[in-house]
């Protein structure tokens, strides 16, 4: 729905009708600054961000670029001897001494990742404050990726605009008044990073550098937590200009003063010497000033409107693909903050609901454009100077569950920032495989950053095992290659780029695993992500031979694999032991309970709530646990999640309730859904939910939970498989009418949907490169088989 009814209040029953008009579904809406970054509006062109705050009396906008991270190139031998210690731990295991494996397994660790940096604040000052403030508005439009603020002071309607241009790579702000001459302001601008300000005419340059090691923030405080060096980091630029019409622009050593000007435009260029994972940002960088400065020189050469159009015109490339509309909505006309509270109470508002949805698109198309540097875990905005994990690429969830909105969401495009990080944690995870392991072809493991580390955390025996040692983070990024091609057909990248990568992946997996005492293969150590199991005898551990989660995610990858080397025709030794050592892989185990084994053995969990699920991938993302082909075991992936209950983080959420789409139970997904929009206030959180300016709280921030939530909105709606797409698999009843259009599916296609009273009415299929799917629906299967460009429409 893009239509909003505007009514105006002039007598009691406008008021009425003001109250019952259709709430938006592509606007944000408040009718107060921020005062927190979780009220923030944030904008970002893929690179380059802003929180916007929009006071009145200080206008607060925190900056950032997705390529200044502390730290530098990782060295990659740094525990060189780690393999040497793998026989004691397998020993240990085999002798089902868990205690001793968790001690010897911390012998497996090494450095910590790096942490994504705050590049600044940009600071917008007017006057003195001193004027009343009326009729405050401010606003983010999805349709347009836009803020605004109006208000109005001292006899005056003021206004100020933003938005974050991909095309010209800048952010710009417009200010205005309806008083001539009616504009003051002063620019200034600070950052936690060293750095430094000066002015020259109507430009502000900043210029600074990021720690060389920045360390976690679960580290505590520590005389060591952030170390600098002139020599050393990641150096940036930002440059601010200022162009007014009318009026003057006069200059202190830090800052611009723009004073009786009828309009105001500034243009934010940022720039870093960040210029790959394998290389010096000091010594051997990009050059951030002359980069910035080129940036503002484009860009000045053009008009507001110039900007605008071209910055719109870019984004609704991606942003029109798809279009949700989940019935009428009669909530009331509130600001968003009031709606997520109203929709707490258990209210409806479909209108909400796709809100979210749209937002998570939004988030995507703005942070997600950076060749080689994925959205990270607070996918492109970040204020602090340790941020809640270090903001990093947590790699057990994290970092993949931001990508799950890609392909159903039809930005297959936007999937490549994390597909190009994917060869470049390969190539320091071939020296990993090697180090720790003793095995051939690349790894990853719990964390990594922009550096591309690939090595266990811990800091070489301080971390727990139950998240540090976990290394089957480069087993789960290379589900993501074939995914991609899933959605795109694209053989050549599939040839070329994807296979050797995915290659690579296995080949680690079949030097890992051993056999255990039934002769099937199981990996040794193993643990499962951040879970702890109990023993009979009691004892809390992490360490263990044949978790679930491991052997789910080798059986997805070696069938990854296997049906990529039969899409490329290779067939081989190689192929023939991936799909021996696949068939006989440890088989999942129902436990008493009727669960899903998290554990080789049917032992109690430490925390039956625990908010990761790696056990179930094999439902989702995974795809061979389904109801239809392996109904006993989706039945037992149903009793872990009952046993888990609902309550639990904001990415949690996200997961959960992809899970329960899976499952069918559109329902049940659709009650997870509602706990994923509750409310949670910017200070003080309890739980899980969304902040009031839709981003999701763990708590603290994470933005995982937003893209996981919107994917799961195109799970209850269509589900797919390389040559089937079923549709409405699991359609909420809150959901009785609506319609999609733009929803990628596997196979190349793009579906249109439209329902009626729980059933669905048509569909159209349109295929991007030519194919054949089987289209499922309440039973009933139609072959549809489609050149290139063909569509195809499905009555029902």
């Amino acid at each position: 729905m893009k239509s909003l009814l505007f009514v105006f209040c002039l007598l009691p029953v406008g008021c009425l009708l003001a109250q019952e008009a259709t709430a938006p579904d592509h606007l944000l809406r408040y009718n107060a600054p921020a005062r927190y970054f979780e009220e923030s509006l944030v904008l970002g062109n893929g690179r380059m961000g802003a929180s916007v705050f929009g006071g009145t009396g200080t206008d607060t906008l925190y900056l950032n670029e997705l390529t200044l991270w502390s730290g530098e190139p990782v060295d990659r031998h740094a525990n060189p001897d780690a393999h040497t210690y793998l026989p004691a731990v397998r020993a240990a295991l085999a002798r089902e001494d868990y205690r001793a494996a968790d001690s010897l397994n911390r012998k497996l660790q090494g450095d910590y990742s790096q942490s994504y940096a705050p590049l600044g604040t940009l600071l917008l000052t007017f006057g003195d404050g001193a004027d009343a403030v009326t009729d405050y508005r401010r606003t983010l439009d999805l349709d347009g990726a836009a803020a605004a603020v109006t208000y109005s002071s001292g006899g005056a309607a003021l206004s100020r605009d933003y938005f974050v241009s991909y095309p010209d790579s800048v952010l710009v702000v417009r200010l205005r008044s309806d008083r001539p001459g009616g504009v003051t302001a002063t620019v200034g601008f600070t950052s936690l990073l060293r750095h430094t300000v000066t002015t020259a005419g109507n430009r502000l340059s900043a210029h600074g550098y990021a720690p060389y090691n920045a360390e976690p923030n679960y580290r505590g405080e520590r005389d060591d937590a952030i170390q600098y060096a002139a020599d050393r980091g990641t150096r940036f630029t930002g440059l601010i200009d200022v162009r007014q019409r009318g009026g003057e622009v006069s200059r202190t050593d830090s800052t611009l003063t723009i004073s009786g000007a009828d309009e105001a435009i500034l243009l934010v260029a940022l720039a870093t010497s960040f210029n790959g994972f394998d290389r010096d940002p000091a010594t051997d960088g990009r050059d951030d000033r002359a980069a910035a400065a080129a940036i503002l020189r484009a860009a000045g050469e053009r008009s507001y409107g110039e900007l605008y159009a071209r910055h719109v015109a870019d984004y609704r490339s991606f942003y029109d693909r798809l279009e949700l509309d989940l019935g009428p909505s009669t909530a009331p006309d509130l600001t968003t903050d009031e709606r997520l509270q109203r929709y707490a109470t258990g209210a409806a508002d479909p209108a909400l609901e796709e809100l979210y949805f749209n937002f998570g698109r939004y988030l995507l198309i703005s942070s997600s454009r950076t060749p080689g540097v994925p959205a990270n875990l607070q996918g492109l905005w970040n204020h602090l100077m340790r941020p809640p994990w270090s903001s990093n690429y947590t790699l057990n969830i994290n970092a993949e569950e931001n990508y799950w909105l890609a392909g159903p969401g039809n930005l297959s495009d936007l999937h490549q920032p994390l597909l190009e990080y994917i060869g470049n944690v390969a190539e320091t995870g071939r020296v990993t495989a090697r180090d720790y392991y003793g095995t051939r072809g690349w790894v990853a493991a719990h964390n990594s950053d922009i550096w591309a580390m690939s090595n266990p955390v811990g800091a070489y025996g301080e971390g727990d095992p139950n998240w540090a040692n976990w290394n089957f983070g480069g087993v789960w990024l290379a589900t993501h290659l074939w995914e991609h091609y899933l959605f795109t057909q694209d053989t050549a990248y599939l040839r070329q780029y994807a296979y050797p990568l995915l290659r690579g992946a296995v080949e680690f997996g079949v030097d890992w695993v051993v056999r255990d005492t039934a002769g099937h293969w199981i990996t040794s150590p193993s643990t499962s992500p951040e879970a702890k199991y109990v023993t009979p005898d009691g004892y809390e551990g992490s360490t263990l031979y044949g978790a679930t989660a491991d052997l789910a995610m080798l059986r997805e990858l070696f069938g990854d694999f296997l049906a990529a080397s039969a899409t490329l025709g290779v067939r081989d030794t190689f192929t023939d032991r991936v799909a021996t050592v696949n068939g006989d892989l440890h088989p999942y185990r129902v436990g008493a309970a009727g669960n899903l084994q998290e554990w080789y053995y049917d032992w109690e969990d430490q925390d039956p709530q625990h908010r990761h699920q790696t056990h179930l991938f094999g439902l989702h993302p995974g795809h061979h646990i389904t109801p239809g082909g392996t109904p006993a075991l989706a039945a037992a992936a149903r009793q872990s999640l009952e046993i888990k209950g609902d309550e639990t983080t904001g990415w949690s959420k996200g997961w959960r309730i992809n899970l329960w789409a899976r499952l069918r139970d559109g329902d049940r997904a659709y009650r997870m859904y509602r706990t994923l929009l509750r409310y949670v206030p910017p200070v003080g959180a309890g739980h899980g939910g969304t902040y009031p300016n839709l981003l999701d709280a763990h708590p603290p921030f994470q933005i995982d939970g937003n893209f996981g939530g919107a994917a799961a909105v195109l799970e209850l709606l269509v589900q797919s498989t390389p040559d089937t797409i079923t549709l409405l698999p699991a359609l909420p009843a809150a959901w009785r009418s609506g319609s999609v259009s733009g929803l990628g599916a596997r196979g190349g296609f793009e579906v249109a949907l439209e329902w009626q009273d729980g059933r669905a009415v048509r569909a159209t299929l349109t295929a991007r490169r030519g194919g054949e799917t089987t289209v499922v629906y309440d039973g009933a299967a139609q072959v549809v088989r489609l050149g290139p460009g063909e569509r195809q429409t499905l009555e029902f």
